[in-house]
């Protein structure tokens, strides 16, 4: 059975268009058939769909292919791109590494809270940004502590190289079954990350009963004034990693690890 492929793009990126027609030119000579999407308008029905575009781009078409399973495979746009595999300079030789199957699908796992999925992680912050918030936390139904903290963070393993990490937090392997819980900017040293299993049930609350913002990926943001419970999606997102890329090599070309100064 031949495949159905998509080219999920974000037109507001710049170059996107150029790495859009390299692209159809290539699934051209392969004859494939294929369909171009907006990344705002993402439809379903596809085998396979590559995306165009930064880490935020590829989250977006993770959270929505997630469902149904579709591997996504991400060219990056942006400047870092920890979930994507491949640039305009190197897509060729990607492309012919897709059509000889020489790549695996890494099934990751996600969060769900209050309806809504993330890859990455949910961010959790009092509504008024310029003030520190106070948070309580309990896991499984059990009190562990209050945050004073400008916001906490619970990340998946693969959310783990973001804001997470930049708040401080531990990087983890993305086959590693756990969530990080890391608070921002906390005001006491004693409010450390924690790292608790997969199938924990984590509850943030704000111990004065105020309205809160909770962020899905930095993308989904809605308003609470009432417990927030956390746990595993009965979803994964499916991506689509070239053999020859594994978690540390691009640890170390993304974050320069090994590389002395004079290098960097």
């Amino acid at each position: 059975m031949n495949k159905s492929y998509a080219i999920c793009y974000n037109s507001q990126m710049k170059n996107s268009t150029t790495v859009l027609e390299s692209l159809k030119s290539l699934l051209i000579s392969k004859q494939v058939r294929f369909d171009v999407l907006d990344i705002d308008n993402l439809e379903s029905g596809y085998d396979f769909a590559f995306v165009i575009g930064g880490d935020g781009t590829i989250l977006k078409a993770a959270r929505f292919f997630a469902e149904f399973e579709t591997p996504i495979f991400g060219i990056n746009l942006g400047r870092l791109g920890f979930l994507s595999q491949s640039s305009l300079e190197d897509l060729e030789k990607s492309m012919e590494a897709i059509f000889a199957d020489n790549y695996k699908i890494e099934k990751r796992m996600m969060l769900q809270a209050n309806n809504h999925n993330a890859l990455n992680d949910f961010v959790i912050k009092g509504d008024l940004s310029s003030r520190t918030s106070h948070f309580a936390l309990k896991i499984n139904g059990k009190f562990v502590c209050e945050y004073m903290a400008d916001g906490i963070i619970i990340s998946t393993p693969t959310g783990s190289t973001a804001y997470g990490m930049a708040a401080g937090g531990p990087i983890l392997a993305p086959d590693v079954d756990a969530i990080t819980i890391v608070p921002i900017c906390p005001h006491t040293f004693s409010a450390r990350p924690i790292v608790v299993s997969d199938n924990d049930e984590i509850t943030i609350l704000p111990c004065e009963n105020n309205e809160y913002k909770v962020s899905a990926d930095g993308q989904i943001v809605f308003s609470l004034n009432e417990p927030l419970v956390i746990k595993k999606s009965t979803h994964r997102a499916n991506l689509a990693l070239l053999a020859d890329n594994d978690f540390y090599s691009i640890l170390r070309n993304k974050l320069q690890w090994g590389y002395s100064p004079a290098k960097i």
